[in-house]
C-alpha cells in the first residue's frame, strides 16, 4: 500500500524556518565579556610588583644605608665643629686632629648627608674668615639653606664675601635678601644696618634712608636702632 503523502501546510513550514533561525542566533551570541581586571591581570600585577620593588628598596636605602650614614657623619664633623668654635678655620676645614675629617672631607666623604650640607656653610664661613673669598662664595652657594634663620645667615654671608671682593652690586643683591627673607629681631636690622650703609658708600642715599627707616620703623629696639637717627640725618 502506498504511503499517504503529507499535505503541504505553509504556516507550519514557517514554524519550522523562524525555529531554525531562532537556533542560529543563540549559537551567534558571543562569550560574556572579560571584566577589566581579567583582562588586564597581567599588566596590574606587573606594577604592584614593580612598586612593591621600590618601597623595598626605599626602605632599605633608608634604614640599611642612609641612616647609618647620616650617624657616622654626625660622629665624624664635631671635632671640625670644635676648631670652628675657636676660630682655627684653617684647621676645621681640614686637620681638626684626632684622625677626625675636617669640613671638605665630611663633604666628600658623606655626601648627602645633613652633615655635609651643614659641613658647605661651615667651610664657606671658614675661607670667607681666611680671605679665600671665592672660594667662600663656591661653598654656600652650594649650601641648602632651611628654615626660617639658615637663608638668612646664607645670604649675610654671600653678601659679606662679594663686598670684600669689591662686587658691590652682588652683596647688595644679597643684603636685601638676607634683610628681608624672613622678620627676625636680631638678623633682620643687623643685615638691614649693613644693606643702608653700602648704599650709603655707593651714594644711594634714598636707598639708603628706606633700610634706615625700616630699622626705625620696625626694630627700633635692636642695637641698630638706637642710634638709627643718626644715620638718618646722614642721607636726609
Amino acid at each position: 500500500m502506498a504511503k499517504r503523502r503529507k499535505k503541504y501546510n505553509p504556516a507550519e513550514e514557517e514554524e519550522i524556518i523562524r525555529e531554525d533561525a531562532v537556533v542560529e542566533e543563540v549559537q551567534e551570541i558571543p562569550a560574556e565579556p572579560q571584566s577589566w581586571f581579567e583582562a588586564n591581570s597581567t599588566k596590574f600585577l606587573s606594577i604592584i610588583g614593580i612598586l612593591a620593588l621600590l618601597v623595598g628598596i626605599f626602605v632599605i636605602y633608608k634604614y640599611a644605608i642612609k641612616a647609618p650614614k647620616e650617624k657616622a657623619a654626625a660622629s665624624a664633623i664635631y671635632k671640625a665643629e670644635a676648631q670652628f668654635a675657636r676660630d682655627s678655620f684653617a684647621l676645621a676645614l681640614e686637620n681638626p686632629g684626632g684622625g677626625f675629617d675636617g669640613f671638605l672631607d665630611i663633604i666628600d666623604g658623606y655626601n648627602g648627608t645633613k652633615a655635609a650640607n651643614l659641613a658647605k656653610y661651615y667651610a664657606g664661613i671658614s675661607y670667607l674668615n681666611l680671605g679665600r673669598y671665592d672660594d667662600a662664595i663656591e661653598y654656600l652657594k652650594a649650601y641648602n639653606a632651611n628654615g626660617e634663620i639658615t637663608p638668612i645667615m646664607k645670604n649675610g654671608a654671600l653678601a659679606d664675601a662679594y663686598s670684600e671682593k669689591g662686587d658691590f652690586d652682588n652683596a647688595l643683591s644679597f643684603y636685601k635678601k638676607a634683610a628681608n627673607a624672613e622678620d627676625n629681631e636680631f638678623l633682620s636690622p643687623y643685615y638691614l644696618m649693613k644693606l643702608g650703609m653700602l648704599h650709603q658708600k655707593q651714594g644711594n642715599n634714598g636707598e639708603a634712608l628706606s633700610a634706615y627707616q625700616k630699622i626705625k620703623d620696625k626694630y627700633s629696639t635692636s642695637s641698630q636702632g638706637t642710634d638709627i637717627e643718626r644715620y638718618i640725618a646722614q642721607v636726609q
